[in-house]
């Protein structure tokens, strides 16, 4: 009789058991469909040397960019984003470790040069993307890296020379949680890209007769739509990069239909900044023979990323997708006879930087003052993972701001250039609302001070600091100190050791 009792309870139980396990799948289903109570998708576009100005909404430069122009209306707009170190791997290495160069060690760009002083992404380095590994997510990682040291034998492609290099494998233990994997170093001949896929050895990488973007965005499509399940798992949560090389240089490396969208533009009207050197002079000349194929990458990277928008609505994922657009730095293009970036001017250090979730953050423009570091405790928090935001980052979440207008905001954003092999010298500066101010210490010259006073001088055109070392002053000492007290940066060591020898 014991038995009998003992053996229909267990049956009951048993019954039971799988009933509540039943309803708890379904409840789960149900959330997940309903995108309710569900981590988030995330989508992460970047491109590489696309200015923050240079976008058709912002309205100050005469550029094609339909799709952002329709995605901002939708989003939050960074007015004030910037690249602290306008130079690839350095921004790199700080918005995937949310932390500066000085503690990511991610000092310079990553060529053979620097891989002298072990110059590279850790492959300890806890990053964002390794986190949402933990937490369950699939990842994908197509496109430009630009986060491995190279070493020889070279790896046999454009970029790299018997004697220098720059384009290198990215080995599967330093990807950081990405599963998939359809990606490069740095190669920069867009019409005839170059990319390792997920299983790919070093000396099996394969090259493509596509527009890099394009084809990246072929990829992309089809990684989100995910056709039988074949890139990621279907009942995952799922975070995709897609790093986009144009509008890098060179410039003639894009499809003509981009170039003819501006055939009839006024080209002198397009030179309208003051800063751009005349057109008799090297750098106004450079200025003007590359500017409309630059304006023409843009609007080709712009209608890519248009593309990538619409299968993510047309798969219903829009609603609990947060996509992100951005650069990892400007360029100067001849302003301030500048051929690029790494430099403290406004169109080196301003970036692109739109966040898009609808119904969690209401669109509109947005002037914080954020930096690259600070994009990923921003983008944890916001996903739900705040908790798992390691102590070392050093980056700010703005999350509470960007859902309720609440917390502190930040009064300035470091600047930074590193010469190589010397972390302790080169230049430091501060960009804050007003001012931009820069201090430039190299071993045997005379230290340099820069101060832009950008609310009367918007384009940075005459330096003021000798006529204010009192605003030069109390900018170090209330702003640009504590952000090296904070980055552990030794060249506040060395701005201290300058002035006791001058003194």
């Amino acid at each position: 009789m014991t038995e009998k009792i003992s053996h229909r309870l267990f049956v009951k139980n048993l019954i039971s058991a799988s009933i509540v396990l039943r309803l708890s799948s379904l409840l789960l289903f149900l959330q997940i469909s309903c995108g309710k109570n569900s981590p988030p998708n995330l989508v992460f576009v970047m491109v590489d040397q696309m200015r923050g100005q240079a976008m058709g909404f912002m309205g100050v430069e005469p550029v094609l960019t339909p799709s952002l122009d329709r995605f901002a209306q939708e989003a939050v707009v960074f007015t004030q984003a910037v690249s602290n170190y306008p130079v690839c791997s350095p921004s790199r290495g700080m918005l995937m470790t949310g932390m500066y160069p000085h503690s990511n060690g991610v000092l310079n760009n990553c060529t053979s040069k620097s891989g002298e002083f072990d110059i590279e992404l850790n492959k300890q380095s806890h990053c964002w993307s390794d986190i949402l590994k933990e937490k369950g997510y699939s990842l994908g990682y197509i496109g430009k890296w630009h986060l491995d040291a190279p070493r020889k034998p070279y790896v046999k492609c454009g970029n790299n020379h018997e004697d220098f290099a720059w384009n290198e494998w990215c080995s599967p233990d330093r990807r950081h949680g990405f599963d998939f994997w359809y990606a490069y170093g740095t190669f920069d001949w867009h019409l005839n890209p170059m990319y390792w896929k997920t299983d790919a050895v070093r000396d099996s990488a394969h090259w493509v007769k596509q527009w890099g973007p394009e084809h990246e965005a072929d990829l992309a499509i089809k990684y989100i739509e995910n056709q039988n399940g074949d890139y990621r798992n279907t009942n995952n949560p799922f975070a995709l990069v897609i790093s986009m090389n144009p509008p890098h240089m060179p410039y003639d490396q894009l499809p003509q239909r981009y170039v003819d969208k501006y055939k009839n533009f006024d080209l002198e009207k397009a030179c309208s900044h003051p800063g751009i050197p005349s057109s008799d002079s090297k750098w106004g000349q450079y200025y003007r023979k590359h500017i409309l194929n630059y304006y023409a990458m843009i609007t080709g990277v712009d209608e890519q990323f248009g593309r990538i928008l619409d299968v993510i609505n047309k798969a219903g994922l829009s609603d609990n997708t947060i996509v992100i657009y951005t650069s990892d730095h400007g360029n100067c293009l001849g302003i301030h006879n500048q051929i690029s970036k790494n430099n403290f001017y406004e169109e080196s250090m301003r970036i692109p930087l739109i966040i898009r979730w609808p119904e969690k953050i209401k669109s509109r423009r947005e002037n914080l003052l954020i930096s690259v570091p600070d994009i990923y405790p921003t983008l944890l928090d916001l996903m739900g993972f705040a908790n798992a935001i390691p102590r070392e980052v050093e980056g700010n979440s703005f999350a509470s701001l960007l859902r309720k207008n609440i917390g502190d905001r930040p009064t300035s954003q470091l600047y930074m250039k590193i010469p190589l092999g010397q972390p302790a010298w080169g230049k430091r500066g501060i960009r804050t609302y007003r001012y931009t101010m820069m201090l430039n210490i190299v071993p045997d010259r005379t230290k340099e001070i820069f101060l832009f006073d950008r609310e009367n001088d918007p384009y940075q055109l005459e330096n003021i600091a000798e006529k204010n070392p009192d605003i030069v002053q109390e900018l170090i000492s209330e702003e640009l100190i504590p952000w090296l007290k904070r980055t552990n940066d030794p060249w506040l060591v060395t701005m201290k050791n300058v002035q006791k020898e001058s003194n």
